[in-house]
């Protein structure tokens, strides 16, 4: 329906293009996140040409569907044939249970879920080795990912203690198939330095407490009853469950077939949050990350209690269509205006130009075809802005480490950008308040239109 859903799937067409033309990742290619996904547009780019994200949204489908079956393949050897096609019909119902901006664009939480459920799948089965691989890869697409791990060594732990047997292999089974596909990439594919700045050591003041509190409850929260309500249907017999506990101190009563411990699913589950509130950000796209162990933890406890499958499959049903709806009604006001911005970028530049883009939008790259002529293509490298964050902690002052001598350096090599877009709006680091940024305009640059809230500058002429 859309070119673009969200900032994210700008950012990685963005890098796909640098990489393509030569850019290194973690160098003149720059971001906080793993590299798996930059590559993976990469590869798809190559083949289908980088018009069109269509490609990576099948492969984003394709990603949800593998989930559904592993999810199935764990209830069913759990619960049996009937939970286990539950389990994977609600999840592909649930996910689409947030805004579609966070559940419809092919980021990186949707890529790394395959993994984070075989990687539990292995660690089920005793596939040690495996199941280590499987935690790589996914904490290779999103450092969160790993959190999986947790449950993982949990099983580990009470496999040897009830089997009687010395933990010590398994463990370095895991250990190594967690450790040489890291190794690998940062070491090999990438270069060392700047894999375990930008991946791992970088990320401080971009995850730190400083923010607007009020806000960022108000988005955990709000989230939270989202996510809840659509996976209600089989949530409220887990609460159930879980308050007759709580009040008699002992398990509810069992109905049917039951095979298996809910004790990793919860550490699971418990691991999952501590990954969505790291940062404490608490986007809708990190709530993708608690979908397949609330799943499981919700038919098992239907699998196990007296609630019939009707209700529960009939109401999540109802709420899938509910968010199916909304995201073909959802509004398209600030798409409709980053495309206008993007065209008028094209027009007065042409492909040789490089462009600046002065926001948090850099789909605007990507739409208007045109090359950043910086390695930051957001402000928030260089004022430490992210959603959430207070204005006193945002500002020149904040940015990643030697940024701006870096930006410093990209405009001497590629020369000042053709177009600079201002899209920072009533954000904390509109160009009067980043003087550097204010200088540039000042000096060299021409106001040649607005886009509601967004102006674009052109190169003033010499000569």
């Amino acid at each position: 329906m859309r070119p673009v859903w969200s900032p994210d799937e700008g950012y990685l067409a963005t890098q796909a293009r640098m990489l393509a033309d030569g850019g290194v990742l973690y160098d003149t290619v720059v971001d906080r996140k793993p590299p798996l996904l930059p590559w993976l547009y990469e590869a798809c780019f190559s083949i289908f040409g980088s018009l069109s994200l269509w490609p990576l949204r099948t492969l984003a489908i394709v990603a949800h569907l593998v989930t559904a079956v592993l999810l199935a393949s764990i209830a069913r050897g759990r619960w049996g044939n009937r939970a286990g096609g539950a389990a994977g019909a609600l999840y592909l119902m649930l996910s689409i249970g947030l805004s579609p901006e966070d559940t419809q664009a092919a980021t990186f939480e949707v890529f790394m879920l395959p993994a984070m459920v075989a990687a539990f799948r292995y660690a089920e089965r005793r596939r040690w080795l495996a199941a280590g691989i499987a935690v790589a890869v996914c904490s290779l697409t999103k450092q969160t990912g790993g959190a999986v791990l947790l449950p993982v060594l949990w099983m580990l732990w009470q496999d040897a203690r009830h089997r009687g047997v010395r933990g010590l292999p398994a463990l370095a089974k895991t250990a190594f198939g967690f450790a040489l596909p890291i190794a690998l990439v940062a070491v090999i594919l990438t270069k060392p330095k700047g894999f375990l700045f930008w991946v791992v050591t970088g990320s401080g003041d971009y995850a730190s407490l400083g923010g607007n509190w009020l806000q960022m409850i108000g988005r955990a929260l709000g989230n939270s009853a989202i996510l809840a309500a659509a996976g209600l249907g089989f949530l409220f017999p887990l609460g159930h469950r879980l308050w007759v506990r709580y009040r008699t101190g002992r398990p509810a009563p069992v109905h049917g077939e039951s095979r298996g411990s809910v004790g990793d699913l919860g550490v699971w589950l418990a691991s999952s949050v501590v990954a969505v509130a790291t940062g404490f950000h608490f986007f809708g796209h990190y709530y993708l990350q608690l979908m397949p162990p609330l799943v499981l933890l919700g038919v098992g406890a239907v699998a196990a209690s007296a609630v019939r499958w009707r209700p529960v499959m009939v109401y999540s049903t109802v709420a899938a269509t509910a968010f199916w709806a909304l995201a073909m009604a959802w509004p398209g006001e600030q798409l409709d205006q980053t495309t206008q911005v993007a065209t008028a970028v094209a027009e007065r530049s042409t492909p040789k130009d490089k462009v600046l883009v002065w926001g948090m939008h850099p789909e605007l790259y990507w739409l208007s075809d045109r090359q950043p002529a910086s390695r930051y293509l957001t402000a928030g490298f260089l004022t430490n802005f992210s959603g959430g964050k207070s204005a006193d902690s945002v500002g020149e002052q904040y940015s990643v480490a030697d940024a701006w001598q870096t930006f410093d350096q990209d405009l001497m090599v590629n020369g000042l950008p053709e177009i600079v877009v201002d899209d920072s709006g009533n954000a904390p680091y509109q160009p009067y308040l980043v003087p550097k940024i204010e200088d540039l305009l000042d000096t060299h640059y021409e106001p040649v239109g607005a886009y509601g809230d967004t102006v674009v500058y052109r190169l003033k002429k010499t000569g």
